[in-house]
This record gives structure tokens, C-alpha cells and sequence, in this order.
């Protein structure tokens, strides 16, 4: 009997799921990548679907969004373990969603600081709930509210962190692809870790503002970059030509919507009509063309 309820206990306590080692890719010297699947967040993927990865300086490592599950978390930290044995001093979360966050209780230990944007612990308070909610049922994890972990620094405009012999290049940027938008840049490698402000196969998803994310990657389009690190994507040597589809694909809601508006057209048009031509060029287009269709027009609609 005794042995039956320790066996028991051992199959309740083991997980429902299991992460295999993560593929890294070294896309510049010491910045380590590993790229998600363009998937939906689910049963089967358990959230593990965005980029993510490290920065190895002399001194410390610094962490870029920390995976979609705390296995995916454990994940990435056995594959920073294999490649360095620095300790972690810096977590940095790129945004809000998901996919980027639910990793970070792992890393949640003394000698390591939260960094995000201004906005973020606002942001997470207000969806915390809804993400506790949701994530048993959409990716088969059971997530507590200490699994949100909200950043210990908060990045207003431009702050420098110094991994020992490398300092990155943290920017909050305006509302975009959401309103807690970060990147940060590598000036050594010159890489840009653009995360969700840029999308390569995967469709753009507006969950902040289309005429801020238009302006953000207008600005970044002229500067200099020999690598690039998307959200979604394989990583960027071209720039700014990868650019091209995401900014062709904004623009085009912009404007198309911006003529239904003016023509007196309602939303309703505007979801059946607008950027369809975009249908056979992007992945995930059905999930998220319609929902990109309604905020953009809920935001134009308003224009001055």
C-alpha cells in the first residue's frame, strides 16, 4: 500500500508536459537565438512559439523574454549552462504577451533583475488574471500569480546595461505592435533584438497601435543594422529588405481603411475587404488578419 501511494504521488508531481532541449542558433558573437514555431499558442506547443535567447557579456548573461511555459524557461536556461558558466544578472522582457513571459519564474532568483518597459507592470496587472484563467485551458499549464513576474527596472526612453565588456542598448518605444514595446541593441555586433515590432512569415498582430507601429518602424527602417532578431522568424541579415512585407502589409490597412472611412464605410466592410490581397504571403493570416482589420479601424476611426 505504502509503495502504491508513493507511486501515485510520483505520477501526480511528474509534469503534464515535457521541453526538449532548445536548437540555438549563435547569430553574432556571444548572442545565442532560439526560434520558435509559427503556431498558435496550444494543448500541444504549450505556449513555446516566439524567439527567444541570450546575450553573454564578460561579467554576466542577460535574457531575452524567457519562453513561452516555465519548461521552456528550463529549457533555455540548460542552454545557457552548456554555453557559459556566467550567472544570469539581467531578464529582459520584450513585452506583455505570453509566448515572451511565462518562462520567467526559472529565472527568478537572487543576483537578478527584471528589466521592461515603463508600461509593463501595468500591463501585466491588468491581464494577469485573465492569462491565469486562460492558460490551463489554452496551453495545458497551470500558472500561478507568481509565475508574472514584473520588471524590478523600468526602461523610460534609452537605458545602458553593462554585461561586463558589453553594454546593450534597452529602448521603450511608442505603442506598436503592443503599448510595452522594447528592443535592445548590441552595439558590439550591431544587432538589434527587434523582437514583436518585427514578424517575419508569421502575420503582424496589432495588439497596440497601428499608426505608432507604422511610425516606429519607419524610424528604425533608417537606421543601420547587420543583424536583426524578430519575434517571429528567422533572424534578419538583409535589413532593411526583411522589413519590407510587415511595412507594406501596415501601410496597406492604414490606407485602405483610412478611404472606407472617409467614404462613410463602416467596420463591418472593412473586416470583409481590407488587405486580402496579403491572403497566400503570410502564415497565421486567417487568426489574425480579421482582429488586425478591427483595431486598426477602431483606432482610425478616431483620427484627427
Amino acid at each position: 500500500m505504502r509503495f502504491f501511494l508513493i507511486l501515485l504521488c510520483m505520477v501526480i508531481a511528474r509534469p503534464l508536459y515535457a521541453q526538449s532541449a532548445l536548437t540555438m542558433t549563435e547569430a553574432a558573437k556571444g548572442i545565442y537565438v532560439h526560434q520558435g514555431k509559427h503556431e498558435l499558442p496550444d494543448t500541444t506547443n504549450h505556449g513555446a512559439i516566439a524567439n527567444i535567447g541570450f546575450i553573454v557579456g564578460d561579467r554576466c548573461v542577460a535574457v531575452i523574454d524567457t519562453g513561452g511555459n516555465p519548461n521552456e524557461g528550463m529549457a533555455l536556461k540548460r542552454a545557457i549552462q552548456k554555453v557559459t558558466s556566467k550567472p544570469v544578472c539581467y531578464v529582459i522582457n520584450t513585452h506583455v504577451h505570453p509566448d515572451h513571459i511565462y518562462g520567467n519564474i526559472v529565472f527568478k532568483m537572487p543576483g537578478v533583475q527584471f528589466i521592461g518597459h515603463k508600461n509593463l507592470a501595468r500591463a501585466m496587472a491588468a491581464r494577469a488574471q485573465f492569462y491565469l484563467d486562460r492558460a490551463s485551458e489554452q496551453i495545458a499549464v497551470d500558472l500561478k500569480p507568481e509565475n508574472l513576474i514584473p520588471p524590478d527596472k523600468a526602461v523610460n526612453g534609452l537605458m545602458k546595461i553593462d554585461l561586463g565588456g558589453r553594454v546593450l542598448e534597452l529602448t521603450a518605444h511608442a505603442a506598436a505592435h503592443t503599448d510595452n514595446d522594447l528592443t535592445v541593441y548590441d552595439p558590439a555586433t550591431e544587432t538589434l533584438w527587434m523582437s514583436d515590432l518585427l514578424f517575419i512569415g508569421h502575420l503582424p498582430v496589432i495588439d497596440g497601435s497601428l499608426l505608432g507601429w507604422v511610425k516606429e518602424i519607419k524610424a528604425l527602417e533608417k537606421r543601420s543594422f547587420k543583424i536583426v532578431i524578430p519575434g517571429h522568424g528567422p533572424i534578419v541579415r538583409d535589413w532593411p529588405k526583411s522589413l519590407q512585407p510587415e511595412k507594406q502589409y501596415l501601410e496597406t490597412l492604414q490606407q485602405e481603411i483610412r478611404a472606407l472611412i472617409k467614404s462613410g464605410k463602416f467596420i463591418e466592410e472593412a473586416i470583409e475587404t481590407v488587405g486580402y490581397q496579403f491572403k497566400d504571403q503570410w502564415l497565421l493570416f486567417d487568426q489574425f488578419h480579421r482582429k488586425n482589420v478591427t483595431a486598426a479601424f477602431a483606432e482610425l476611426e478616431w483620427e484627427e
